[in-house]
């Protein structure tokens, strides 16, 4: 199986950001939009956080906060875990699983360049896996 380099795999991604002034409601719109499930909080070019589903769930429906007036410097997750785009996928599965947490920022020189999550690895990595078990139970004993 061939091992994809995140840088690979953001390569043809446009970041999706948001500033953290912006309201969560605007950013629950741009999410649904861009058909994803987090987005990356920047300060200029700088990654400061990360705004997802479950934040908008526990953080803020959860706690009966007014997300049209709650900016997403309030209620994303400050210094998140990110990783460089030469990683290669399957550093960034683990720290996700050891993180417990589906989205990762790829970042370079504290830019995001894009954003990998767990669905990721049900593109290529999955048919590659799927074809190598395949090879396995045809390969004589």
């Amino acid at each position: 199986m061939p091992i994809r380099s995140l840088r690979s795999i953001v390569a043809d991604q446009a970041p999706i950001t948001a500033r953290k002034s912006l309201t969560v409601l605007d950013a629950a719109r741009m999410m649904k939009a861009h058909n994803i499930g987090a987005l990356m909080v920047v300060d200029g070019t700088r990654l400061v956080g990360i705004f997802t589903e479950r934040d908008a769930l526990f953080r803020v429906l959860a706690e009966g906060r007014d997300p049209r007036a709650t900016p997403l410097g309030e209620v994303m997750t400050t210094q998140p875990s990110t990783i460089h785009p030469d990683a290669p996928f399957i550093e960034a599965l683990r720290t996700m699983h050891r993180g417990r947490f589906r989205h990762l920022p790829v970042v370079e020189f504290d830019r995001p360049l894009g954003l990998v999550s767990v669905r990721d690895a049900l593109d290529d990595d999955l048919a590659d896996l799927r074809m190598a078990l395949e090879q396995q139970e045809d390969a004589p004993f």
